[in-house]
């Protein structure tokens, strides 16, 4: 399909990749340690369900779990900058990827 036929919403430089695997997120200005659901991940952010709300300008280090053993976890610094309740009284953060690694 070619470009001007796409919508506004496929018009993205990295293509989402629908993940819903456990994650473990680290407030960086505390070593707090959250748990949540990655949603999607992408080439620039991911998108993660969790319990709290987190301010945009959040920093975070965020480690997501492979299934398989000759894959390392996939670790990175990310930046929370949107925050958006859902109806489960749960909380779906878009988060910018700043680095990967630790």
């Amino acid at each position: 399909m070619n470009s001007i036929l796409r919508n506004h919403s496929e018009k993205r430089d990295f293509i989402r990749m629908k993940v819903d695997a456990p994650i473990e997120l680290r407030l960086c200005d505390s070593n707090e340690s959250l748990q949540g659901i990655c949603r999607d991940l992408s080439g620039t952010g991911m998108a993660v369900e969790i319990d709290e709300n987190l301010v945009p300008g959040t920093q975070l280090l965020a480690c997501l779990s492979s299934s398989n053993s000759k894959f390392p976890p996939f670790e990175a610094s990310v930046q929370v900058v949107r925050s958006s309740a859902l109806s489960n009284g749960r909380y779906l953060l878009g988060m910018e990827i700043q680095h990967l690694g630790e």
